[in-house]
């Protein structure tokens, strides 16, 4: 008689294979494992989910920051003193990181749906453990040195907050499938009563979360106020070097009402529009001066100032990338800029018939008009005969004595006061930081005409736009001048009738039991059986079936949309 030996023929299961190699290096049937996952694994698993969450959060920072990326490259380049796009390498790292992160989190849940052990390669371990200590490191470095940025998350979400809502309500959803296959694969514990608990509190939250979403852009639309009108600060500098003639017209070309520069006063006394400190960022000066590039601006005379070219540096630098859209007209006229005074932006205003508001710094100590700045700036005012009432005046030094000499200028306030202090100093304008110029702040504001910088992002002049702001400074005018509505309203009740039309159609709990019913029955085709003789008795009997691999898996579902918002 002939014994019967079985060869097990195993089908290929090319995808598992995939997945346990990539994420554990696991590529050999044998090597994988329908086991509890250990808790040495399960740390691990949870260093990732940290990993992803604080990656998610620090992207989302960036992409919200967007507003104010030049900000960031400037203070950059104050403490450096070396002009560089710091931007850049931090949007690199953040893509490749959040990208690698978020695969490794796919991989896992894959696992977890699959009821794979989790056994996470080493070189994956040294890869999620450098990202989440640069990640740390990179939230407390962002801390240290701009900590007034965290403030955009927050105005971000009263934009976002409908929409990542919603988003959340799908990420949950697809989770119900997890959940629901961990707690019906085996026995009971207190991991999987406590998961399921975390779970259903997750959903109370979020069933809870419209009662505490506040948005500016959740509003009626008849109560919508006309649109801000827009300040060109520095000109536009996006498409021009900032604080140039050039600056100020493209500013003008593209609808702004009013024009706002930073002033210095030079070595005699004339008033310059000049941002940093010194000269080495915007001007020539390393050629012409090279032995005072790190001198005060105000050190030099307006001769000497007006020998410097402003406009070379945009042309090389190229700081918001927009050199390479020039034309070579364009490009010919950047080169030819120069340091501009503040008497020729008075003049162009006067033309064009608009506002105009300045940052006034004074001289250093030293300076030989270190007294007498404030005289200078307001002779030079006076004498361009653009109407007064025409020049927001900033500056808090000698306030008295300049409402005495031009009652007419309009007084402006760059710092937020009790409303008595100012009507005491005559204040009837505010230029105020957008992080401070939110519903209480707007209200607070009635009585005086309130502009709010740096509006770049046509989301956050939307925001502003809903909160009732007349008027925001923008460095983008070319911008804000697409945007002749608020990206998106929607009236409280209508916000409140979208999400009860879409809970009645969202049900977790059916889903969960969905993937409790619905498991198939165990796969037995995974191995066959092959008779390589058939030399038997008549008196042979039925071989023993074998199965030494199952696998449960889930139907699909889907459900239904929530709903759309109205839009304009």
């Amino acid at each position: 008689m002939v014994k019967h030996q079985p060869l097990q023929v195993y089908e290929r299961q090319l995808c598992l294979s995939c997945l346990t190699g990539i994420y554990g290096c696991r590529w050999k049937r044998y090597q994988r494992s329908h086991d509890d996952t250990t808790i040495w694994e399960s740390t691990w698993f949870f260093l990732l989910c940290c990993s992803f969450f604080l990656l998610l959060v620090w992207s989302y920072f960036w992409w919200e920051a967007q507003n104010d990326y030049n900000e960031f490259n400037w203070l950059l380049y104050n403490r450096s003193g070396e002009w560089s796009d710091g931007i850049l390498p931090i949007l690199i790292s953040t893509v490749v990181c959040f990208t690698y992160t978020a695969f490794l989190m796919v991989l896992a849940l894959c696992h977890i749906a699959l009821g794979q052990q989790l056994n996470l390669y080493w070189l994956h371990k040294i890869g999620v453990l450098a990202v989440f200590i640069a990640t740390i490191t990179g939230v407390v470095s962002i801390d240290n040195l701009w900590r007034n940025e965290w403030d955009i998350v927050l105005i971000s979400l009263q934009f976002t907050g409908p929409f990542l809502h919603i988003v959340a309500l799908a990420a949950v959803t697809a989770l119900g499938w997890l959940v629901a296959g961990l707690v019906v694969r085996g026995e009971r514990s207190r991991f999987q009563m406590g998961l399921l608990l975390l779970y259903l509190l997750v959903l109370l939250a979020l069933y809870l979360a419209p009662l505490t979403i506040t948005s500016p852009c959740l509003m009626d639309r008849s109560s919508l106020q006309p649109r801000p009108t827009v300040t060109g600060r520095r000109g536009s500098p996006m498409l021009a070097p900032e604080n140039t003639l050039m600056s100020f017209n493209k500013a003008l070309q593209h609808g702004v009402s009013a024009l706002e520069a930073d002033v210095a006063i030079s070595l005699e006394g004339v008033p310059f529009l000049m941002r940093d400190r010194t000269l080495k960022r915007t001007t020539d000066v390393g050629r012409l001066f090279p032995e005072r590039q790190a001198d005060d601006a105000s050190l030099f005379n307006w001769t000497e100032l007006r020998s410097l070219n402003s406009g070379l540096w945009f042309l090389k630098e190229d700081p918001f990338g927009t050199v390479s859209s020039m034309t070579t007209r364009e490009r010919n006229r950047v080169g030819n800029q120069s340091v501009c005074s503040l008497a020729e932006l008075l003049r162009l205003a006067l033309r064009a018939n608009c506002s105009v508001i300045f940052s006034l710094r004074r001289p250093p100590l030293q300076h030989p008009r270190h007294h007498f700045w404030i005289n200078d700036t307001l002779r030079t005012v006076q004498k361009s005969r653009i109407p007064l009432s025409k020049v927001m005046w900033t500056p808090d030094s000698e306030r008295e004595k300049v409402q005495r000499e031009a009652p007419q200028l309009q007084q402006t306030s760059q710092e937020k006061l009790p409303m008595l202090q100012l009507q005491q100093r005559g204040i009837t304008a505010l230029t105020l930081h957008y992080s401070q110029a939110q519903d209480p702040d707007i209200r607070y504001c009635r009585n005086v005409s309130l502009n709010v910088y740096t509006v770049n992002e046509p989301w956050l002049f939307s925001v502003l736009w809903c909160s009732g702001v007349s008027s925001v400074s923008s460095e983008a005018p070319h911008i804000l001048r697409k945007v002749p509505f608020p990206i998106w309203t929607m009236s409280p009740e209508g916000y409140l009738n979208v999400w009860v039309i879409g809970m009645r159609s969202y049900n977790p709990e059916q889903i969960m039991l969905s993937a409790v019913v619905r498991r198939p029955s165990r796969n037995v085709n995974i191995m066959k059986e092959k008779l390589i003789f058939s030399e038997v008795n008549s008196d042979v009997g039925s071989t023993d079936e074998l199965s030494l691999y199952t696998e449960n898996g889930y139907d699909r579902y889907t459900h239904g949309t929530l709903g759309q918002s109205d839009h304009f």
